[in-house]
């Protein structure tokens, strides 16, 4: 996973760089945690460009981490997300909370 922090804008982009699944999610939460707690950021972006396959256990890490900065006055955005991720995500009812930003686009 890479990370990019924009100061001026206090924004957060997790590039996620492998499979969201029961197996990889921890790993991914403790990242993640770790850069919201350091940069306290106002926005987090979430790039599903390289995302191929997420599980249920993936959807509760994406839910955790837009809860954390909500708490912080922050928002989340998802972008580059796949047509089958996509399916999740509407199934499951994330979009209603964590949005697809319009034009899909690299952050940072």
């Amino acid at each position: 996973m890479k990370t990019h922090y924009i100061e001026k804008d206090k924004l957060l982009s997790f590039e996620i760089t492998e499979e969201i699944d029961h197996h990889t999610t921890e790993k991914i939460r403790r990242r993640m945690d770790n850069e919201i707690t350091k940069y306290m950021p106002r926005k987090i972006v979430f790039d599903f460009n390289q995302v191929t396959f997420m599980d249920s256990a993936g959807i509760g890490m994406l839910i955790g981490r837009y809860k954390m900065v909500k708490m912080l006055g922050g928002s989340a955005e998802l972008i580059n997300v796949k047509p089958s991720i996509k399916k999740i995500f509407e199934m499951c009812g994330v979009l209603k909370i964590i949005p697809i930003r319009k034009e899909e686009t690299k952050v940072g």
